[in-house]
């Protein structure tokens, strides 16, 4: 049975009674992720979509959500979904089919999939909107514009019009997951823990002479062991100069004393995934330069997660942390000049050239709108999840930057919740101060 299906009824009905109840009068139509070809006859890995998922917990493909209002407080759940079918589950796996979408995950009723295009005109007739994404899936769009065409067809002497007005429900939908209920918030922990312990064996499991993928081996067979089903996105196990690459996957270069060793990696779990990063030395100890740059970074990361509060603007942690690494730009001879007018410039970016925050929840890049109706930056409310993710890169051909810092890249991050009560960094359980990971690696390397 599928690690990604939850069984929680009650719960995902009140997700989408929330959801039905800010939309209004209409049909809520929302299908899963479309399988995708690998090659030939093998296909990528499933995952459901995470809107989907999020409103339904049902694990399969070709698998579609209809909902409306019913009432206060109320409303009614059709799911669409494969037919149980003996000869194809041997190959692929048993199917909860209608019955089971019904008995297990809530469904007021099922059918199978391939009805949906015959029922959805008896759904629609009288309602005044569908709540429905067009773009996503180019095929389900196709199917749906010649469903309405066909409809209009048949009932042509009344001359309807041809389809209801189409709202998108996605910013709905988006603002509600941007605040985590318990349950999201239970899966986000599990998946901060599984990849805090993962990122632990991956500082303990690194030698001189090893391969970046053996780290990331041992790193994501930690990740399965604990109970996640898959990472939340390519891991990223970087040495050396490649630390100066944001999105390196090649993960293949042979590490040697003296590089540090990049790793940003998540665990998924209950369709939530955590975004660790931790830079660290493949040796027992930071070279001077190597300790001075982690320093800058560091400060600016633990003044960025303070900046986390109900009510800041969400950008604020950027601010912060540019004004004090370009502070330690200064301070290690990098840049020269005064502070507020090389922030200002925007001299910083060559060498910190990417945001620091963003949401992370179902999604590593979560949904969210970063801006008010304003174009302001919105505000941050309890409930959120964000990482603060500062770094220094400096590329080991730059002759601006001080050869002892050449070919030094530094990024550590943290997944970060807003409460009342102040920010709670849900991933504090791999160490980054670097006495605490001197005397970790020094411990691996007596092994």
């Amino acid at each position: 049975m599928s690690r990604d299906a939850i069984f929680a009824p009650a719960l995902h009905r009140a997700r989408r009674q929330r959801l039905l109840d800010e939309l209004g009068d209409g049909v809520l139509l929302l299908p899963t992720a479309a399988e995708t070809s690998r090659n030939g006859d093998v296909l990528n890995e499933f995952r459901p979509g995470s809107d989907f998922h999020y409103l339904t917990g049902f694990p399969e493909p070709a698998a579609v959500l209809v909902a409306w209002r019913t009432g206060r407080n109320a409303h009614t759940t059709w799911l669409f979904v494969r037919q149980r079918d003996k000869a194809r589950e041997v190959w692929d796996g048993r199917r909860h089919g209608t019955a089971g979408a019904k008995r297990l995950f809530g469904a007021d009723d099922a059918f199978p999939v391939e009805q949906l295009w015959q029922k959805l005109p008896l759904l629609l007739d009288g309602k005044p909107r569908l709540f429905h994404r067009l773009g996503g899936d180019a095929e389900f769009d196709r199917r749906l514009l010649d469903t309405f065409a066909a409809n209009a067809r048949r009932q042509r002497r009344r001359q309807p019009t041809l389809h209801p007005t189409i709202t998108d429900p996605i910013p709905a939908l988006a603002a509600q997951r941007l605040v985590k209920d318990g349950a999201e918030l239970k899966a986000l922990r599990m998946a901060a823990a599984i990849s805090a312990e993962g990122h632990t064996v991956a500082m303990r499991a690194t030698r001189p002479g090893c391969r970046e993928f053996e780290v990331q081996a041992a790193l994501e067979a930690e990740f399965r062991r604990r109970g996640s089903p898959r990472n939340g996105y390519p891991s990223i196990v970087a040495s050396g100069a490649n630390a100066c690459v944001l999105h390196y996957h090649d993960n293949d270069r042979r590490m040697r004393a003296g590089d540090l060793l990049l790793i940003d990696a998540g665990a998924e779990f209950g369709g939530c995934t955590a975004d660790i990063t931790r830079t660290f030395p493949v040796a027992e100890r930071f070279t001077p330069a190597q300790a001075a740059v982690y320093r800058v970074v560091l400060r600016a990361q633990l003044a960025g997660i303070r900046a986390c509060a109900v009510g800041a603007p969400w950008d604020r942690a950027h601010k912060v942390c540019v004004r004090l690494l370009t502070q330690g730009l200064v301070d290690l001879g990098v840049l020269r000049g005064n502070v507020a007018r090389l922030v200002k410039k925007e001299k910083y970016k060559p060498f910190y050239m990417h945001g620091t925050s963003h949401w992370l929840g179902r999604d590593v890049h979560d949904v969210g709108a970063y801006l008010d109706a304003a174009g302001e930056p919105r505000q941050l409310v309890a409930g959120a999840v964000l990482t603060v993710e500062p770094g220094l890169y400096f590329d080991p051909r730059d002759r601006r930057v001080p050869a002892i810092y050449r070919g030094i890249g530094v990024r550590i991050e943290d997944d970060v919740l807003v409460t009342a009560k102040g920010p709670v960094v849900l991933t504090a359980g791999v160490p980054k101060d670097v006495e605490a990971i001197e005397r970790m690696r020094a411990e691996a390397l007596r092994r």
